[in-house]
């Protein structure tokens, strides 16, 4: 019962926080006239002050209540756990999910596993490029070097098939040309010591 002359105020939750050290902790703080009680729940089963895997703090201050639960062993994954304020004036409720720590432990090893094996991958690929590059290289450059010798190859007949018919084409040189005197030309035209002679005579 509350004091004669005193207002009266419905529980409201004030604050709340959860927090992992060595054990997972959780407190709620409850402000009401008269002073709220504050209660644990773990799923639907009240938690009692001497119950295994848990322990239960709370202090009072004036209209104020405040209450930690400690968990002692890791709970199961999708454990719920309610913090309940109550007084005549009302009552106020948070529910608070929670997770295992193994399942936790498990989902950052999964992560980490995964993370290596990408950069480890990455890794491998990296090194296989190196080497294939080199190969990659000699085998372009064998092919271009068929190329040209191909282009080559085909190049030289229509270079000596070109030579050869200038060679042939080319007019020959013209030589000196040389008449010999016929023996009609020789009779009628006399040599001039024919005509010396022919002078004494």
């Amino acid at each position: 019962m509350a004091p004669p002359g005193l207002q009266l105020a419905p529980t409201r939750l004030l604050d709340s926080s959860c927090s992992l050290k060595k054990t997972l902790q959780c407190s709620c703080s409850f402000r009401g006239t008269p002073t709220p009680s504050v209660r644990w729940r773990v799923g639907v089963a009240p938690v009692v002050m001497n119950r295994t895997g848990f322990r239960v703090t709370s202090t009072t201050l004036g209209p104020w209540a405040n209450s930690t639960i400690h968990l002692t062993k890791p709970p199961e994954t999708g454990t719920s756990l309610l913090c309940e304020g109550r007084n005549p004036e009302g009552t106020h409720a948070l529910t608070i999910l929670l997770k295992s720590g193994r399942s936790s432990l498990v989902a950052q090893t999964f992560m980490k596993g995964l993370i290596r094996g990408v950069f480890y991958g990455a890794i491998g690929v990296t090194l296989f490029f190196l080497c294939l590059v080199p190969l990659i290289v000699k085998h372009i450059r064998m092919k271009q070097a068929k190329k040209i010798a191909a282009m080559k190859a085909e190049k030289s007949p229509k270079i000596r098939a070109h030579q050869g018919l200038e060679t042939s084409l080319r007019p020959k040189e013209p030589g000196k040309s040389r008449v010999t005197p016929s023996p009609e030309q020789r009779i009628l035209d006399p040599s001039p010591q024919t005509s010396r002679k022919s002078r004494i005579n």
